[in-house]
């Protein structure tokens, strides 16, 4: 199987790093959207042309039979459409656990940490509506405008960042929030910081291991047989790190420029 999973940066390798350890004979090819990264900062209609674009070049190039959408903001702001356009494409998206978060808070409170697009987006919004009005739990939404470029930049353990985090996750302390919903790609990399601001038993929701999952089912619905090899090839179209790459895969790693017309 060849799978294309795509982020605007460092995020998406989350979700990479949940199939490596699900899928096998399997080729995957990363494109890290460095250049217009953030996403979450961007207008729809732009987000929607970035991944319009990395899909056209993914199935071009390596004949994709699957594609991830390793980016909360894509998915909310693309996945509808390139389901259209591609009908017979395996295409599956990544959205805020929220589902999950409520099966497991004791408080009933639950925070929400994601991009400013992915919050105002109507699929977001959607959920928790239809979630709210099904189950008594208190949301606390926070976005968190920065926070991606802290994390790209290598600089998730600074103090720049520490204070961020502490400033938005304050009012979820004092809440009793114990359950967070880690919305974004990039955040279970600052995953450690959270649990300690928050400075009690907290339960972070991140849902990289059931994209992963759900893509072998469909993929063994297929006739894909999971034995063999799983080999990744990473793209940025801009500045990436490659210590960071290496450091959330766990193996070395070689990164190709690549420049999309």
């Amino acid at each position: 199987m060849n799978i294309g999973v795509f982020d605007s940066g460092l995020g998406g390798l989350t979700v990479v790093k949940a199939l490596s350890q699900v899928m096998k004979n399997a080729k995957l090819f990363y494109i890290a959207d460095t250049h217009n990264a953030p996403y979450g900062e961007k207008t729809p209609q732009e987000i929607l042309n970035y991944s319009l674009k990395i899909t056209e070049y993914l199935i071009e190039k390596y004949e994709i039979d699957a594609l991830v959408l390793a980016c909360n903001t894509a998915t909310a702001f693309a996945i509808k459409h390139l389901r259209e356009v591609y009908p017979d494409l395996i295409i599956i998206g990544t959205e805020p656990g929220v589902k999950p978060a409520i099966e497991k808070t004791k408080t009933g409170n639950i925070g929400v940490l994601a991009t400013p697009a992915t919050l105002k987006g109507d699929k977001y919004q959607n959920l928790v509506t239809h979630i709210s009005k099904e189950k008594d739990v208190r949301v606390f939404e926070q976005a968190c405008p920065g926070l991606v470029e802290q994390i790209e930049s290598g600089k998730s353990s600074s103090e720049s960042c520490k204070v961020l985090l502490e400033n938005w996750l304050k009012p979820m302390r004092e809440a009793r929030v114990d359950t967070i919903v880690l919305g974004c790609t990039h955040y279970p990399l600052v995953g450690a910081e959270i649990t300690e601001i928050m400075a009690c038993e907290v339960v972070l929701i991140d849902t990289g291991l059931a994209i992963a999952k759900r893509l072998l089912a469909l993929g063994l619905s297929q006739g894909h047989e999971n034995e063999g090899d799983f080999e990744i090839f990473v793209q940025s179209t801009g500045e990436i790190h490659q210590n960071l790459v290496e450091d959330i895969l766990e193996t070395p790693v070689c990164i190709q420029d690549l420049t999309l017309n």
